[in-house]
């Protein structure tokens, strides 16, 4: 899977979107030639088209939606600081393009955020689904799915629970790694888990994202340049999972420029452990 699909297409020009911290929609409003290119190097986490990703064989794909503010259209984006110069439906079509020439695949689509949606806006992008996919989406009677996400700096934990359908008796499975994937760094970084659950189906999304401290002492750096010199650290890790119905087991991991490294190619051949 990849983490934070869309943002090989973030827009230059965008502003930062509306659930920016108030300090960096202040710094880039005063500094906008310094500052939004600072940005544009921490937001990005994918280079790969969402087309080459599933080329890649990427089958988990992470879709943060939000709508712009003030814009009177129904048109939604994708976001991660800033907002995607594509929309949502552009993108859904071209995995359904995708889907059809490649008919005995599978792909899941983790649609979150949801910034600035009102229920109008969510029915739209409901609707959309439905039309655009139709016959190709999962029954509704097939699996239910809960996903939530879990944030952990410096040993603490905060839980962010977005449920989309009722009724599910959960486990938590254990993220003792957390501690180990903080590197030297420890101090500012923080190693972000994206747990989702489905009766006995877990995926782990696991991506260093940076806080303000640590770009401000870091002003020559980016969060690939961060990432790339963890992959080392990640391919060990990945190694040492093992799929399965099993709590400690993991199903799908998603992470950061899968197109570096042999990140998808280590993640499926853990199929050979099943």
């Amino acid at each position: 899977g990849s983490h934070d699909t869309m943002t090989y297409c973030l827009d230059k020009s965008s502003a930062v979107s509306g659930n920016g911290s108030k300090l960096v929609k202040l710094l880039n409003k005063c500094m906008p030639c310094i500052v939004h290119p600072i940005i544009m190097k921490w937001s990005t986490t994918q280079v790969l088209t969402v087309t080459e990703q599933l080329e890649a064989g990427v089958r988990y794909l992470d879709f943060r939606i939000a709508h712009k503010a003030n814009d009177p259209s129904m048109n939604l984006y994708f976001v991660h600081m800033v907002y995607t110069t594509v929309t949502v439906q552009d993108v859904l079509w071209e995995v359904l393009r995708w889907l059809e020439t490649h008919p005995q695949e599978v792909v899941i689509l983790a649609c979150r955020n949801f910034d600035g949606l009102t229920r109008r806006l969510h029915c739209h992008l409901t609707a959309c689904i439905k039309e655009i996919f139709q016959c190709k989406l999962c029954p509704r009677n097939v699996s239910v799915m809960l996903f939530f996400y879990l944030s952990f700096f410096k040993n603490k934990a905060n839980l962010h629970l977005t449920v989309w359908r009722r009724g599910l008796n959960l486990t938590l499975m254990s993220v003792e790694l957390a501690e180990q994937l903080l590197f030297s760094s420890k101090e500012y970084l923080m190693c972000h888990f994206l747990i989702f659950l489905s009766e006995k189906f877990f995926v782990a999304g696991i991506n260093l994202t940076e806080n303000l401290r640590y770009i401000l002492l870091h002003p020559f750096g980016s969060l690939k340049k961060m990432t790339l010199r963890s992959l080392p650290c990640l391919k060990i890790w990945i190694k040492q999972q093992y799929p399965g119905p099993k709590k400690e087991c993991i199903n799908i991991i998603a992470g950061d420029f899968i197109g570096n490294n042999d990140f998808v190619k280590d993640v499926i051949e853990l199929n050979t452990k099943i």
